[in-house]
């Protein structure tokens, strides 16, 4: 009986050893594993392996899994007719088959996906040297599952389930209001573009490159902007733009016969198109914080600032200068009425996905 009793315990933990380990590492996170691997630590590297290429690992311990379930039926049964007769395997292999069920499948998959991440580390390095170890009947499973295995490759993650763990994060209270509503924002770089955020150019305030700031004082000091766009003989013929804090305190200093010209900076020109993460990205790889809007025939169509594309992100910025009249006041509104329109969107198709 003392056999029999060892013989089925032994089943029933390997069988239970093999079903946690497998939920285990199926159900730890890709990302976790990625983050854990940084560490260098060994385990952690070897999971990261597993994770990246399941078909070996899992084939192992599918080989050990039918192997205790298998020939430990076998096994068993062969003690149990020397010890309980005939008249009770049947009994017997229904009460066998009972446990495996529950001590062998249910509770160690239970257990191994409530705690998958710390399994999954204890079970990293075992598992990757019996795969090794099994290499030929591991090599023979690989080649005879391949057909059923290939195809497209399934993202880590996309934009969707990012917007939606900064929304669970919220609710759980694990992030702010505040920094989730900036990660959905981020995402909004990309549906935007230049034509959306730019202020248009009935707004604009230019000034004649050929002037001098004497004759341009008055256009200097009632521009409501720190950058006053430079032309030739009309807008659409931009030289540059000038910074209005360096055109005042050239005249300051006496150099009011200065042309403006000379205070001139290299105006860069983007098109309606262009979208606001390359934007970003361009004023600051370029170290500028303006540029010139031009539609499809070259024609000056607004222009748009670093500030601009940073409040998509962080909302309406506001500094001293906007205590006087706000003259991009109509763009900023038609943008809020955009981003609205946006987030009506994206909270229908969020609904739709939930029924």
């Amino acid at each position: 009986m003392l056999q029999l009793i060892t013989i089925v315990t032994f089943v029933l933990l390997g069988s239970a050893i093999c079903s946690g380990a497998e939920t285990a590492l199926f159900s730890v996170s890709t990302l976790r594993v990625r983050q854990l691997a940084q560490s260098n630590h060994p385990s952690a590297v070897a999971l990261l392996a597993i994770r990246e290429n399941m078909n070996r690992p899992i084939a192992t311990i599918v080989i050990l899994n039918n192997t205790f379930n298998i020939i430990g039926s076998i096994l068993t049964g062969s003690v149990a007719t020397q010890v309980l007769g005939y008249q009770w395997l049947g009994v017997f292999s229904g009460l066998l088959t009972f446990l495996i069920i529950i001590f062998g499948e249910i509770i160690p998959k239970t257990i191994g996906e409530r705690y998958s991440e710390k399994i999954a580390i204890l079970v990293a390095l075992p598992v990757t040297g019996l795969s090794i170890a099994f290499t030929p009947l591991v090599w023979i499973l690989e080649n005879v599952t391949a057909p059923f295995s290939k195809g497209k490759k399934r993202p880590t993650t996309n934009e969707a389930e990012i917007k939606l763990l900064a929304d669970i994060g919220k609710q759980e209270g694990i992030i702010e209001s505040d920094e989730a509503e900036m990660i959905q924002r981020v995402f909004r770089l990309n549906d935007v573009t230049s034509s959306d955020l730019m202020t248009p150019r009935i707004m604009l305030t230019s000034i004649k490159g050929d002037l001098t700031l004497a004759e341009g004082k008055t256009d200097i000091i009632t521009s409501q902007h720190t950058r006053i766009l430079v032309t030739d003989d009309s807008i659409d013929q931009v030289i540059g733009y000038a910074l209005k804090q360096s055109l005042l305190t050239a005249m300051v200093e006496g150099s009011s016969d200065q042309k403006v010209t000379t205070l001139a900076r290299k105006a860069y020109f983007v098109p309606e198109s262009i979208r606001a993460d390359k934007l970003l990205k361009h004023f600051i790889e370029a170290r500028e914080h303006l540029a010139v809007v031009v539609d499809e025939y070259g024609n000056v169509a607004g222009v748009i600032t670093l500030e601009d594309v940073l409040e998509v992100i962080t909302g309406e910025i506001v500094d001293e200068t906007d205590r006087t009249v706000d003259l991009q006041q109509i763009a900023r509104k038609k943008r809020e009425k955009m981003l609205q329109s946006m987030n009506i969107d994206n909270q229908s198709l969020s609904d739709n996905s939930h029924r």
